[in-house]
């Protein structure tokens, strides 16, 4: 008679990646909101208690946001949310203008029909978020959230058939990071813009196989929330946050 199969182990370290992941995001997001300000200090002390995590598995979720460059390590000073400021902003945008633009070019090149699928499909989503957000009334934190994961969606389906996995790895990074100002943007709305008619002219273009009008228009669309954040004042653009009532 065979012995019986003892109980395996739990997964241990599988929980505790989760764990982290969990605290991960949910850091992220209050930093993106400025529900954690720029500059300011995170005690691992105080933290572990708000995220309701071990020390350890936090500060892993720290490292993670190291790497995101939304926190910035101080030897061993600790954690501080990374500030953020004009030129920081005015340097993420050329940046990803040069980059994103180019994975566009590639990516209407070589889109086949599913691409074109995907992205009608995605531009679709993306529109109906907006009319939601557009409504007049005050707007909550999860419409705004919906409304950012359609238009990243809408981002990462117009340069999906680039074959460089080194573009969409920088363009990951530097997305992630004009997040916070994006937010700020668009909640303000310091000067007049349609951003679904942006979305839609750059839709129209790619679907019509003008790489060069798409990555132009593009262009003009990531650099237009610069020129929205230049007309910020400085003490929104420090504080790093509004409140979504501002929305319309």
């Amino acid at each position: 008679m065979h012995s019986p199969t003892a109980p395996s182990a739990p997964a241990a370290p599988a929980a505790d990646a989760t764990l982290a992941q969990s605290a991960y995001m949910r850091l992220r997001n209050d930093i993106v909101e400025g529900h954690l300000a720029p500059g300011e200090k995170l005690r691992v002390e105080h933290l572990k208690d708000r995220y309701e995590v071990g020390a350890g598995t936090l500060r892993e979720a720290l490292a993670l946001l190291v790497a995101d460059a939304l926190v910035v390590q101080h030897g061993h000073r600790g954690f501080r949310v990374t500030p953020i400021s004009l030129a920081d902003f005015i340097d993420i945008t050329e940046t990803r203008v040069q980059l994103e633009t180019e994975a566009l070019r590639q990516s209407v090149a070589l889109g086949d029909d599913a691409w074109e699928a995907d992205l009608t499909s995605a531009f679709h989503l993306l529109t109906l978020a907006e009319e939601r957000l557009g409504k007049d009334g005050e707007q909550d934190v999860g419409q705004f959230a919906h409304w950012e994961a359609r238009n990243r969606a809408f981002h990462e389906v117009l340069i999906r058939a680039c074959p460089s996995r080194w573009l969409h790895h920088f363009l990951t990074i530097l997305y992630r990071q004009s997040e916070r100002y994006r937010r700020l943007s668009i909640t303000h709305r310091p000067v007049p813009r349609d951003v679904h008619e942006e979305h839609q002219a750059i839709f129209d273009a790619c679907l019509a196989r003008d790489a060069e009008r798409a990555a132009t228009l593009l262009a003009a669309h990531i650099r237009k929330t610069l020129e929205a954040v230049r007309e910020l004042p400085d003490a929104v653009i420090n504080a790093g946050t509004v409140p979504l009532a501002a929305v319309r």
